[in-house]
Parts: structure tokens; sequence; C-alpha cells
């Protein structure tokens, strides 16, 4: 997730470099002056590894085994937790090409990894727009509530995925950073626009305010906000930091400031499960759609 006017010589495509090695030196040898965010990153790879895979998988489970009381959204949610598990996979072929692999072949690998990791907002995207409908235009939401129709935009979801991840993988697509810069500004703002729109209902819904709110309700504003800082959190840094990499120089911007936002972006692989496993008991499933049937 590079910026617009990033030269690709030094980042390629929006995640990570190219390749292992640049001028014969291995990522890690290049950022051996600074080393901390660095490590800090393939540290939090290998927590993302060791946490989001069985999260991942407990998700997976879970909607399996209760998939006649699922909500719309649960369709939604299981293709991202696929699509989390599988990145939560690459840490060590990662720690590998960064610190000990002299060879190029491995990132193309990566890089289909990482296209695949970039698209996940929109899957994400998906989910808010669910329960903005849900909530907002609940008559819509009766309307359309038909899995044929979550099951098709999940497809096309993945169609777009597939193709956005090969196209990084050939790594030599002119400009194609500015696709990722787009879509990541265009999910990040439509997530922040669905989810604030939906706690704005909630709290006009409850009348006087939101402690007079219904108890549904209430838990659902609340896991809407949750919802909202996390995106804010593990999103927002990219978004906020790369499009200032001009007032950074080289070195910071590759080895610290880098690190810093795709840490940060790619621990959402486990924070993303942790959520939704964390609601199934307080919360019942899915706030924000037992609180639309009551709206109506």
């Amino acid at each position: 997730m590079e910026l617009l006017f990033m030269n690709s010589s030094v980042l390629v495509a929006s995640h990570r470099p190219l390749n292992a090695t640049d001028g014969g030196s291995l990522v890690y040898e290049r950022c051996k002056d600074m080393p901390a965010v660095l490590i800090w990153y393939l540290g939090l790879q290998f927590i993302n590894m060791f946490l989001g895979i069985p999260a991942n998988l407990m998700v997976l489970w879970l909607i399996r085994k209760n998939k006649g009381d699922s909500s719309t959204s649960d369709i939604f949610i299981l293709h991202l937790a696929v699509l989390d598990a599988l990145f939560c996979l690459t840490p060590p072929l990662e720690l590998a090409s960064i610190v000990f692999l002299t060879t190029s072949s491995t990132w193309y690998v990566l890089r289909f990894f990482y296209g695949m990791k970039d698209s996940s907002p929109l899957f994400l995207s998906c989910i808010c727009l669910d329960r903005y409908m849900a909530v907002v235009h609940p008559v819509t939401f009766t309307e359309l509530k038909d899995r044929k129709h979550r099951a098709a935009l999940a497809f096309l979801v993945w169609l777009i995925i597939v193709a956005y991840a090969a196209a990084k993988c050939v790594g030599d697509i002119r400009n194609f950073e500015k696709v990722f810069t787009a879509m990541i500004l265009a999910a990040f703002a439509f997530m922040v626009f669905c989810n604030i729109s939906i706690l704005w209902a909630l709290l006009k819904q409850s009348g006087t305010g939101r402690d007079a709110m219904h108890p549904v309700k209430k838990r659902a504003f609340k896991m809407v906000l949750i919802i909202l800082a996390i995106i804010v959190f593990n999103y927002f840094p990219p978004v906020a930091l790369f499009p200032f990499q001009h007032y950074f120089s080289p070195d910071v911007f590759r080895c610290y400031v880098h690190y810093l936002a795709f840490g940060l972006m790619d621990f959402s692989s486990s924070i993303q499960p942790m959520l939704y496993l964390s609601k199934e008991k307080p919360c019942g499933r899915h706030c924000c759609q037992s609180s639309a049937s009551r709206i109506q």
C-alpha cells in the first residue's frame, strides 16, 4: 500500500519490497541500521499467525455450526475468515525472504498473498453495508434479505481480489499502486460512513439518548463503536501516512513508516475474528441484525 507518487524502485505495487534483494542486499540488511520496527513487524506477524489461524478457524466452525441461525452478514464474515486464515500462513516464508533468502522467486508468492490482504477491506465493506442497510434502511433490507444476492456479491468480491492479487504478483504494472490507493481510501471512507450512520441512527431511534436506549440497541451501539475503532486503528495508519511519504527520508519511510503501517493493518487478521468470537456470548448473534428487527 504505497502512495500515489511512490518510487517503484523502492517499493512496488503498494505492499512491501518487490523482491528479497536490492543490489544483492537482503531487506533486513538495508534496514540493519534501524531494525527496530522491522523486528517489531516480524514479531507481530508471527503473533498474527499463532493467534489468527485458530481464531479464524473457530469463526468458520461457529458459522458452520450455527448455519440454521446465521445472520445475513455471516456469508461475508466466512469469506473474510478464509482470506485472513490464508494470509496468516505467510510469516515463515516472509521471515525467510526478508532475513535469509537471496532469491526473488519467493516474493511472487508473497506478493499474491499481500494482494489478497490489500483487498480484504472489500469484504469488510460488504459487512458494513449489510449492517447499514439493516439498521438505517430496514424496509429495503427486508426486501433484499435473499442470501443469493449476498452470495453473488461475495463471488464478485473474490473475482476482484484474485484479479488484484494476480496483477500484484506480476509486479511490473505501471502505476499499479494507484489502484490500491483508490481502493483503500474508498473502502476506508465507506466503512467509516456506514458505521457512523449506524451509530447516529441508533441514537436517534433511542428517543432520549444512549442511556434510555433499548438493551439490544445499546449492545449494538457498543459493538458498532468497537468495530469503528478497530477500522480506524488498523486501516487509518496507511491512509494517513502514505500520502505524506515525501516528508520522510527514503530510509525512514522504508524501514519505519512502511512496516509500522502494514504491521497494524495485517494484525486485523487476528483482531477481526477475535471480535466476532468475543460477541458470541454477551451479545448473541449480531446485535445489529437483532436490533434491525426491532426497529421495523
